[in-house]
């Protein structure tokens, strides 16, 4: 059985393995040191009230999870935020991201986001396209913003007006 449930402080160690294993394969993050604990635990404590990590568990196992966080303090961007999902390697190609998605984009309509932003690795063309099916159109793409393992790395950003 499938459910979501929003994360908490106690969530932080799942959180944490789930995002570190994307640090340790290269995907999905520009971070390239694996976050301790404390880290993930900091991301909650400086959460304020529109942002939150949502976790979707299979049969109570945490399969992935996903976040909203704002685009930037500055009063102005208040209805930007920024989103992204972070699924366990063995949990993807199985409709999980989309489920993720498609609740935080609801999540976000009832937070009173209007702006929402995704950054993408410019390479990684399946969550590109899984985006766009989701309605995320294609700002432009960063050339060579990150430095990864010998090798810039391009990102592209895309967004979806609610």
């Amino acid at each position: 059985m499938l459910k979501f449930t929003i994360a908490g402080i106690n969530d932080a160690p799942v959180v944490r393995e789930i995002y570190n294993e994307h640090v340790k394969a290269g995907r999905s993050t520009m971070d390239r040191t694996p976050l301790s604990l404390a880290q993930i635990e900091g991301w909650f404590q400086g959460f304020n009230e529109r942002e939150l990590i949502v976790l979707l568990k299979r049969d109570e196992q945490v399969v992935g999870w996903g976040i909203i966080k704002r685009y930037s303090d500055r009063e102005g961007y208040a209805r930007a935020c920024e989103t992204a999902i972070y699924l366990r390697g063995s949990e993807v190609r199985k409709g999980y991201g989309t489920m993720l998605k498609k609740w935080i984009i609801d999540k976000c309509r009832e937070l009173g986001y209007h702006h929402l932003v995704a950054k993408i690795f410019a390479d990684n063309i399946a969550s590109i396209e899984y985006n766009k099916r989701l309605g995320y159109t294609i700002v432009g793409t960063q050339k060579e913003i990150g430095y990864i393992d010998g090798r810039w790395q391009d990102v592209t950003i895309m967004q979806l007006l609610i």
